[in-house]
């Protein structure tokens, strides 16, 4: 079956053109083990929202070791707390972040009762120094997506009065955002206090992530309120980092917001940059703007030709795409996910089981393993107990409806219960080598972890609905009125063609938007596309008179071109 790669179809293409294994989902025996899984993942969740609520509430994160509490909103980014009043309370950020795993586990009594305690208790009027993105990611994408949620009728989750309380909390937190982005660059500072604003002397240092990650919550808050200038600001930084990009298509990691200058030119997909792919496809599908389809296809093709060793993806320089470090970072575990909204399962397959055979190896995922040395980081062997291949199971398990995807989610599960499970709820790993724990819960163990382990095994919320999660795992109906207008090459039917009616031969799954397991050339079906950019030489036997009768390969993305003896391949060195 053919899938349109376009806003309004792009989830057919992870729920069912891209099943590549033939398994009965209505098996007897794996229905089974679905729900005690379930079960499991059910009462983790509880462990760890139970004993926040006993033990932090209202304060915004648990530290299950000692059962006491952090205020973590001006901790976010591992800096302490600074200009807090001291009858503070906390801003509860582990009750906002847990409002839609609460909705997705069917608690409605809870759901509601997190709306009201926050309706009435929650200010953003204080002197308090933030991290933008954690403050827009946690706090404001949870306070959309649970208004969204309770305003749902098909959900159910509210029996009483609800009367928008927390979209004017999000709108009210939006507007303390907008200080940040005046800027001669447009590009927002790193950090905001939500009461005066950008303080003296601010440093002007950001991440490409910092400021190219906002759109999806900021132009969801702009389409509910009706007030443009919080999208226009998220879309201006974005469009103003995309224009600093490298005649590669790269970026880097951290820039000047004031000069727009590079700071660090390192590129990669991981730490500082993750969230900036993930928010250009995602945003294409929320709102239906093609400027985000041709920013994200520029920056993936050139991530495949510059980072993709085999499975794995090391960083390179922006300038001239030679690598600089080969590391996995935890947080890379996300871009097999991203691959499966592409299309690209093959290459989303490779990677996430290299990165499950490192889980093995240690138990747990550590935040950096050197590649080139096959070691840990000697300062880096913590897992903060990221949600990040947890949320690549559960979309290729959507994909491919292959049961080795229930029993990754089953050996996480086991693992999280395993080594950082306490009476206290569940402590990072400070050291995976010894399994030393670390007095921490972060609110994104409720937010994303939990939520994708037990849609990993109960998908009834996302069966009959389109959502896009957002990078803290924030669910977003994709709605049509959101759309600005439906792209060209939409058909009601399953078949995507091009304006002249017939297949494009000579193109990439990327440049024609259709899933790569079913871009067929109509006349010569055997040519068919291995990857998102993979384009098919002229010749099934590759012989070539010219590099014009030569295509894209499948794993590099790189032009293959003729040879002297004419043949197609990867000849010219990068």
């Amino acid at each position: 079956m053919s899938c349109p790669l376009h806003p309004k179809r792009l989830f057919l293409c992870l729920l069912i053109s891209l099943a590549f294994f033939v398994v009965d989902p209505s098996s007897q025996h794996l229905e089974i083990k679905k729900k005690q899984m379930r079960e499991k993942v059910r009462e983790m969740f509880y462990h760890a929202y139970d004993n926040y609520m006993t033990y932090a509430f209202p304060h915004d994160e648990l530290k299950p070791l000692t059962k006491s509490f952090t205020d973590s909103l001006s901790e976010l980014g591992n800096l302490k707390l600074e200009h807090l009043p001291t009858d503070y309370n906390g801003s509860a950020v582990t009750l906002v972040e847990s409002l839609s795993s609460l909705a997705i586990l069917g608690n409605s009594t809870e759901f509601e009762k997190g709306i009201l305690w926050l309706s009435e208790n929650l200010t953003f009027d204080i002197d308090a120094r933030v991290n933008l993105f954690e403050c827009n990611i946690r706090v404001l994408g949870g306070l959309i997506s649970a208004h969204l949620l309770a305003i749902d009728p098909t959900n159910r989750l509210i029996q009483g009065s609800y009367n928008n309380q927390l979209l004017r909390l999000a709108e009210d937190l939006g507007k303390r955002f907008l200080p940040a982005f005046e800027t001669p660059t447009g590009l927002p500072y790193a950090w905001i206090n939500l009461k005066n604003g950008v303080m003296d002397n601010e440093t002007t240092e950001t991440s490409t992530s910092g400021c190219g990650s906002l759109i999806l919550e900021m132009g969801s808050l702009s389409r509910l309120t009706g007030d443009p200038r919080f999208e226009s600001a998220a879309l201006r930084a974005l469009r103003q980092l995309w224009r600093m990009r490298s005649s590669l298509d790269l970026l880097g990691t951290t820039l000047d917001v004031v000069t727009g200058e590079w700071i660090e030119y390192s590129s990669s997909i991981g730490a500082g940059v993750d969230s900036f792919y993930e928010y250009l496809l995602k945003a294409y599908i929320l709102f239906g703007k093609e400027d985000y389809w041709r920013m994200f296809r520029s920056a993936y093709l050139a991530s495949q030709k510059y980072f993709r060793h085999g499975p794995w993806y090391h960083e390179a320089n922006m300038w001239s795409g030679k690598p600089t470090y080969w590391q996995l970072t935890s947080l890379q575990a996300f871009w097999p996910g991203l691959q499966v909204l592409v299309g690209d399962i093959a290459a989303a397959n490779s990677s996430h089981r290299e990165f499950f055979h490192v889980w093995e190896k240690f138990g747990v995922l550590p935040e950096r393993y050197l590649l080139d040395h096959q070691i840990i980081h000697p300062t880096m062997k913590y897992y903060p107990l990221r949600p990040e291949l947890a949320e690549s199971t559960f979309y290729l398990y959507q994909a491919t409806k292959d049961p080795w995807y229930l029993d990754v989610g089953e050996t996480i599960v086991k693992s999280l219960n395993l080594y950082t499970k306490v009476p206290g709820g569940f402590a990072s790993v400070r050291d995976v080598t010894t399994m030393q724990l670390e007095d921490h819960q972060h609110s994104f163990f409720l937010a994303e972890t939990c939520k994708y382990l037990y849609l990993l095994f109960d998908d009834s919320f996302v069966a009959k609905r389109n959502y896009i999660f957002t990078t803290e795992g924030h669910p977003i109906q994709v709605l049509r009125s959101w759309h600005e207008k439906l792209p060209e090459t939409y058909f009601s039917g399953n078949w995507t063609l091009s304006k002249s009616g017939a297949w494009e031969s000579r193109a990439s799954a990327l440049s024609l938007q259709v899933c790569p397991s079913i871009a067929l050339n109509s006349r010569r079906p055997e040519q068919h596309r291995e990857s998102a950019c993979h384009v098919p030489d002229e010749q099934i036997n590759h012989k070539c008179w010219s590099n014009k009768e030569c295509g894209v390969d499948a794993t590099t993305c790189r032009l293959r071109t003729c040879s002297g003896v004419g043949y197609c391949g990867l000849w010219n060195p990068l």
